[in-house]
């Protein structure tokens, strides 16, 4: 019995033990969890936090980006508003001005016509004087041509007595005398009154012709055609001709002038008839020295960039030529061709410089001759229009020219000048005598022109023209003043057998329909290129 007590006893004293160990250890348990559970916790806490802080200067960067943006505009928009408040006073205070001047000029008109009606009149009172003066002059007159007639009617009689005349026969032999003597007189009179006509309309003439041409102040420069390019040294020469001359082959065949690199320091030599080839090739080597790249790719990309910003001049002197001399209302395409006047000679007279001093002769001389001078400027600039026509025609340029006006809807006066002005068509009216008379002052002025400078560039542009009337020739140049002619062919559409035949055949042509000094030198290029990209 005991040892069963002893047992229970002991059983219940392991089971009390194991229950406070397990309780014991389930604490411990609890508390690691809770102590993980409460880091992770602040962890999470931690991570949210900086999460939220980021958030933030997240946030208050874009509303400072988006409150920036907003003052910004705000200051434009205020700006903005503060211009056209400017000009709205500035408008203000030119009409208050305008409206001054109006006051001021409508009181002096006020006072002006209030001393015109005092004058009038004083006029009036002086005129009624003159006329009660002249009543009783004529009452006089009357009374005293009453007495004459009876004093002549009795002399009459005396004389008839005397004479054995009447008086009708008398009178007679008195009017045939002063005929006579009249007509003799009158012819006298008539002959030099039509002399010293002449001699004063002369004399008028000249006066107004010098007088326009000392008002009008002319360059008497001539264009050749070679430019000259500075550069600093011989190693920037160097790289502008290349391994074994590329770089100046390329220029010469993308440009179509000829380069000429010779032992003269800091110079390179453009040569060229046509000005604008020398103008592109200039500034092309300008813009090719400044950059230092030069190869023949750098070279083809510069040149077509020139070519384009050379366009753009050309329209930017038009447009500075037609607001200098006053004239609006051209069409575009007429200030484009005056643009292209500026790189035309006539004569190896710069036709832009000779259009503008006609058109300002023009217009001296319409004002002197009280005609419309703004219409005579216009004639005056518009004149020479058919000289630059980019396409070649058969008519004559005075009359290519009057078709162009016509075209776009000149005035009719100007368009006979610009037909008349070389006498193809009849003169309609008094602005084209001018027009011809001032054409011919500017270029007859000594050093104004050269002849034969004009039949050169003629020559080397029918040059030209005969080469490209081939089938697939792309380009020519004459160059070395017309002693070569340089084809570039299309390669996919001419071979080589083709190019040798070209050459040979142009060269036969020239010989049978041109007429030249010496030998031409005639050299067909085909070159070959073949691109892909790379992607």
């Amino acid at each position: 019995m005991s040892n069963i007590l002893m047992m229970l006893l002991t059983d219940l004293l392991a089971l009390a033990i194991g229950f406070f160990v397990g309780r014991a250890l389930l604490k411990k348990t609890f508390q690691s969890k809770d102590a993980d559970a409460e880091i992770r916790a602040n962890e999470v806490i931690k991570n949210a936090q900086q999460t939220a802080e980021n958030i933030k200067k997240d946030k208050m960067l874009e509303a400072k980006e988006h409150f920036l943006k907003l003052k910004s505009e705000f200051e434009d928009d205020s700006n903005k508003r503060k211009n056209i408040i400017l000009q709205n006073e500035q408008r203000v205070k030119q009409m208050e001005q305008q409206a001054v001047q109006s006051k001021q000029q409508a009181a002096q008109l006020e006072q002006q016509n209030i001393r015109r009606e005092k004058e009038l009149e004083t006029l009036q009172t002086k005129l009624n004087e003159q006329t009660e003066a002249a009543k009783k002059q004529m009452e006089l007159a009357n009374k005293r041509k009453e007495e004459a007639e009876v004093m002549l009617s009795q002399q009459v009689a005396q004389l008839e007595k005397i004479a054995n005349l009447t008086a009708e026969q008398a009178k007679q032999q008195l009017i045939d005398a002063i005929k006579g003597e009249a007509e003799t007189r009158a012819s006298g009179f008539i002959k030099q009154t039509i002399e010293e006509a002449k001699l004063t309309a002369t004399k008028e003439s000249k006066k107004i012709i010098i007088e326009t041409i000392q008002r009008t102040a002319a360059e008497q420069a001539i264009e050749n055609c070679v430019s000259v390019f500075n550069i600093e040294g011989d190693e920037i020469k160097g790289k502008v001709i290349g391994r074994e001359g590329r770089n100046i082959r390329a220029l010469e065949a993308a440009t179509g002038v000829e380069v000429i690199v010779d032992d003269t320091p800091e110079a390179i030599v453009i040569s060229s008839f046509d000005p604008v080839r020398r103008e592109i090739a200039r500034l092309s080597l300008h813009r090719l020295v400044q950059d230092g790249r030069i190869h023949p790719a750098r070279i083809e990309e510069v040149v077509a960039k020139t070519k384009k910003d050379i366009e753009n001049e050309i329209n930017e002197i038009g447009e500075r030529t037609v607001i200098d001399l006053g004239v609006h209302g051209l069409h575009p395409e007429l200030i484009r061709m005056i643009g292209r006047m500026r790189f035309r000679s006539s004569y190896g007279q710069n036709l832009l410089q000779h259009s503008r001093e006609v058109a300002k002769m023009c217009a001296t001389m319409a004002s002197e001759l009280g005609l419309n001078a703004k219409l005579a400027k216009r004639a005056g600039l518009l004149h020479d229009i058919g000289k630059v026509w980019h396409e070649e025609q058969e008519l004559p340029h005075a009359l290519l020219g009057m078709e162009l006006a016509k075209k776009y809807k000149e005035h009719p006066e100007v368009i006979n000048a610009i037909g008349a002005h070389h006498d193809e068509i009849e003169m309609t009216s008094m602005i084209s005598p001018i027009v011809q008379i001032c054409d011919s002052i500017s270029g007859s002025r000594p050093g104004a022109r050269r002849e034969m400078m004009e039949s050169y560039v003629q020559r080397l542009r029918d040059l030209e023209a005969l080469a490209l009337s081939y089938n697939g020739v792309e380009k020519c140049y004459a160059i070395q003043a017309g002693r070569e002619l340089r084809v570039i062919v299309d390669s996919e559409n001419v071979t080589d057998e083709i190019a040798s035949k070209l050459s040979f055949d142009i060269s036969q042509r020239i010989e049978k329909e041109m007429q030249y000094p010496g030998q031409i030198k005639v050299t067909v290029i085909r070159e070959m290129r073949s691109v892909a990209y790379a992607k």
